[in-house]
């Protein structure tokens, strides 16, 4: 299986994640694939996915998967260990409704990023909506620590983990931490398992990017703040 590949994107995190959590990470070929939501379309990835988004994972017959939520759940299929997606009854909702939480919080500081781009700045209201929902879905989390904690690790925990990736790779001085300190507890102890070490987002070239990049700075917000 070939997998459309980027070291600094939280949602092919996600799928890198449950690829080492399963066992299958040595049945993927990983290639970097360079997209940009304020670039040119990357033609090699829209071959495969017509949204030129990734992840997007080519299966052995050619025909390609994409989103992580599809892509996760397709290779928790393929091995025979404990199922990151419980199969159904009550655990199973609750990490779907954790990884609808996580990804939205992704997507949230995705689009914030792309706001810091606008030539004539961001428009304020997008961004305080940002803000808000980010810290609400923060202090949810918060209030749910402890049942995070006691669940089976799945594919609730891996969306949230990427999320707090995100947090800590592009918002590196917002101080969530102190701000929501349960939270921070439990993603302190799943941040040390092997398969969450070897996938923590980091900066490469991208020479298919050019001028100003929503890759290329960090993005204000103080988590320190009044929490709402």
């Amino acid at each position: 299986m070939k997998l459309h590949w980027s070291p600094r994107s939280p949602f092919v995190r996600k799928v890198m994640i449950v690829l080492h959590e399963t066992g299958l990470i040595n049945r993927v070929e990983c290639v970097r694939s360079v997209v940009a939501y304020a670039a040119k379309p990357n033609e090699d990835v829209m071959v495969d996915n017509p949204l030129g988004k990734i992840p997007t994972l080519v299966l052995d017959d050619g025909s390609a998967l994409f989103d992580s939520r599809v892509i996760c759940e397709y290779l928790d299929g393929l091995h025979g260990g404990a199922k990151l997606l419980p199969p159904s009854g009550p655990e199973r909702l609750r990490h779907l409704r954790w990884q609808a939480l996580g990804d939205g919080m992704t997507d949230i500081m995705l689009l914030w990023r792309n706001e810091q781009m606008r030539p004539q700045g961001p428009y304020d209201v997008l961004v305080s909506a940002f803000d808000r929902k980010l810290r609400a879905s923060l202090a949810m989390l918060e209030n749910e620590a402890d049942a995070l904690a006691q669940a089976q690790f799945g594919l609730g925990h891996i969306a949230i983990i990427c999320a707090i990736g995100q947090l800590n790779f592009r918002f590196i001085d917002s101080g969530w931490q102190e701000a929501f300190p349960q939270l921070a507890k439990w993603h302190n102890e799943a941040a040390s398992r092997q398969s969450v070490t070897a996938t923590i987002a980091q900066d490469d070239p991208s020479p298919a990017v050019t001028g100003k990049s929503f890759d290329d700075s960090v993005s204000p917000i103080d988590f320190r703040e009044a929490r709402q």
